[in-house]
């Protein structure tokens, strides 16, 4: 694997290839959502004007001033649509807050449609029109992207190709642009996201615009992600880690504060947070509970893991 601290896999495999490409990128992530729980990917099918646009457009967001930023933060919403300000969320094991602020962009459906009291419309800013604009677009791009992951991670597990279909289509995804502001001051012993598991399914992540990813290992170290260009990072989530009885692996990760004489670089990050409607149930599958792997969760949905996880980082009272 070279210097590389996770494998790196080619979608193309498996949305354009023969069937023996299929298997081998089957394979391929599988393993390493096993063994590591994060993976490359490249060939991914987000284009990469789409999200230099949407880049710019969150830089432009986050540049306005305080007092403008905080009219699209919304009461009530757990910090779910709409912006989170500078401080509001911790790791579930921390008090002290995360050097962040960030904007989230969820699900689209119509007003009609049945999942509409589940999902609050998305804010607008009316001061970055496009933003809104082109984080639909990338929004819609991932969902696509996420879904042929998970069809593949179907088959990895011997489950019909389709499974994961009917729980995320429409589902509770987030699109969260998160601003890592110059720091100006000895942190108070946070860093700019402390050591966490992501919540949700899968997260797929394209390239922050500086260094600070770091998984944690079975070894016990701290490895540095450095994704190549044109390279997105997906990892595991917790619900895909309960449905996998630990079978697929929810791997820590943080991002760390640079050295002192880059404080004063920002650090801009767009993760798409895939999630399945509310009812999926994350109740272990049957094949991966064993007397080597007995079963480690209780039967939730993922409506109430989400609730509950809300409240463990602080977004939700």
């Amino acid at each position: 694997m070279s210097n590389r601290s996770i494998p790196l896999v080619d979608l193309s495999k498996f949305t354009k290839g023969d069937d023996s490409q299929r298997a081998e990128f089957i394979k391929a992530l599988g393993n390493a959502f096993h063994e590591y729980g994060f993976v490359g990917v490249v060939n991914h099918g987000i284009p990469d004007s789409l999200v230099e646009d949407f880049y710019n457009a969150s830089k432009k967001f986050f540049s306005l001033p305080v007092g403008t930023k905080r009219k699209y933060e919304i009461e009530g919403l757990a910090g779910q649509r709409g912006y989170t300000s500078f401080g509001k969320e911790h790791a579930k094991q921390s008090q002290v807050a995360d050097l962040k602020e960030f904007f989230q962009i969820g699900q689209f459906v119509d007003k009609d449609d049945p999942l509409k009291s589940e999902y609050p419309d998305n804010v607008t800013v009316e001061e970055v029109r496009e933003f809104s604009d082109l984080g639909k677009q990338l929004y819609k791009a991932f969902e696509k992207s996420g879904a042929q992951l998970l069809r593949a991670i179907a088959l990895y597990l011997e489950l019909p190709e389709d499974y994961f279909d009917q729980h995320i289509v429409k589902g509770n995804s987030i699109l969260r642009s998160i601003h890592y502001p110059p720091i100006t001051s000895e942190p108070e012993s946070a860093i700019r996201a402390e050591q966490h598991e992501d919540i949700n399914l899968i997260t797929l992540l394209v390239g922050a615009s500086a260094g600070g990813l770091q998984i944690f290992n079975a070894e016990g170290e701290w490895l540095d992600i450095i994704p190549e260009e044109n390279e997105i990072v997906i990892n595991v989530g917790d619900m895909l880690q309960r449905l996998t009885n630990n079978y697929l692996k929810s791997t820590t990760h943080r991002v760390v504060n640079p050295p002192r004489e880059m404080w004063h670089l920002p650090r801009l990050s767009i993760p798409f947070f895939l999630h399945p409607k509310s009812e999926m149930p994350l109740n272990c599958l049957d094949f991966c509970i064993n007397e080597e792997r007995p079963k480690h969760y209780a039967d939730i949905t993922a409506g109430e893991y989400l609730d509950e996880r809300l409240r463990e980082i602080g977004l939700k009272k």
